[in-house]
């Protein structure tokens, strides 16, 4: 827990699970902010060191006019800046992680031994300090030094090139996945070293790479190879052999079914008046489904093609098969299932207003997450109340900073 009798951020004991924890979050743009959002959204008090001036790129990403990814990515934060490319501002994060639990920073490897915030002089000054370093291709190999963004991480940890259509050049996802599980890793591994420094008391270097985030996530590519010589390819909107998994058009939009387990495929079958198709040797396992997926595909589709999307979504939930809807913003915004579960929160931000949202996750029973505040919306605006806190900065103390160009 945070350290000196520092109280962290005020809250009551129900206020998440991470309550009483401080973490100072370095990084910038994704990575770094979606750790940092992450512990903050599971009551950790977040303090986000933000360059004096400019601040986070992120405050002027996202698409459309406004640019709103600000407001998720650094809520449940509070926002100081501090120069850390010279000696003030580098003095300054030493001080703030001598009174923290956990440190992320997602810069290229290397930046911080430059500024002198090794793990090394961080851990001489603060021996129990968990320090989160997430980077393109971590902290030590061959590629270490290269510049990698989450792209990059997609690529060479194989998703990139099995995902889109075989016909056409590998596709991205829409989203920057490969940031957000680096992210998420660090922040999986903060917490299993937060565990081990129950029993040794000492932190630790949690090395999270992009491209190894990925990794992780591709199920069996690298076995199948290995044994086999097979390679995954692209494959459009399914998965070879896994039949009937698809998204079929409907008279008004489309709609995804997946019934290629015996049972479901067998209660597909008699949503669609076809109860004989669950015995036909063409269709009735796995192997002979997989086999024939293109013509099993199409025949579901002359089905549902006669049918609307709400007709065919009452169907499957009539009998049992999983299926749903495409769904976009405004499909979420309207769904009863979504608001029952409050998937999706209204946030009053200081700049936009109220602004929904999607809530903090995963759900807990006895110390649940929430959106306990909107992000900052000025830079440097937490800077007297943090660094006064923390660090016993005075007024004329913050002045000084601040003629030095550290804040």
């Amino acid at each position: 827990m945070a350290s000196d009798g520092d109280d962290p951020m005020t809250s009551p004991m129900d206020e998440g699970a991470l309550q009483g924890l401080r973490v100072i979050e370095l990084g910038q743009l994704i990575a770094g902010p979606f750790c940092g959002q992450l512990m903050g959204d599971m009551g950790a008090e977040v303090i986000k060191v933000e360059p004096p001036e400019i601040g986070d790129p992120m405050r002027n990403w996202g698409r459309g006019e406004d640019k709103l990814w600000w407001e998720v990515v650094s809520r449940n934060k509070l926002c100081v800046t501090a120069n850390l490319r010279i000696s003030e501002g580098q003095q300054i994060a030493r001080e703030l992680a001598s009174k923290a639990d956990i440190l992320i920073e997602n810069f290229k490897p290397g930046t911080m031994e430059k500024w002198g915030l090794s793990p090394e002089a961080l851990h001489a000054i603060n021996p129990r300090l968990i320090i989160v370093r997430v980077s393109g291709y971590g902290q030590t190999g061959p590629y270490s030094a290269r510049a990698g963004f989450g792209g990059i991480g997609e690529a060479m940890g194989g998703w990139r090139y099995i995902v889109g259509d075989p016909d056409r050049a590998p596709s991205r996802m829409g989203i920057s996945i490969g940031d957000t599980l680096a992210a998420t890793y660090g922040c999986m591994g903060a917490l299993a070293a937060l565990q081990a420094r129950d029993r040794t008391g000492r932190g630790q270097v949690v090395d999270s790479a992009l491209y190894e985030a990925v990794l992780q996530v591709m199920e069996s590519v690298v076995p199948e190879y290995d044994r086999s010589g097979y390679i995954r390819e692209r494959s459009g909107s399914v998965l070879p052999g896994i039949a009937p998994s698809n998204v079929y058009r409907c008279k008004d939009g489309e709609f995804l079914i997946g019934a290629n387990q015996d049972a479901v495929f067998t209660r597909l079958c008699a949503a669609m008046g076809r109860p004989e198709l669950a015995k036909d040797e063409r269709y009735h396992d796995h192997v002979s489904r997989g086999r024939n997926q293109v013509e099993l595909d199409q025949l579901i589709e002359n089905w549902t093609a006669t049918l609307t999307v709400a007709e065919v979504e009452a169907l499957m939930i009539e009998h049992s098969v999983p299926a749903g809807k495409m769904y976009r913003a405004p499909e979420m915004l309207e769904d009863p299932h979504f608001a029952a579960r409050d998937a999706i929160v209204e946030v009053e931000t200081e700049r936009w207003g109220p602004l929904k949202m999607q809530n903090a996750f995963p759900k807990f029973s006895d110390t649940p997450s929430k959106v306990r505040r909107p992000a900052p919306s000025s830079i440097g605006q937490d800077n007297a109340e943090v660094y006064g806190r923390l660090l016993n900065y005075d007024a004329g103390k913050l002045a000084e900073l601040a003629a030095q160009g550290a804040i």
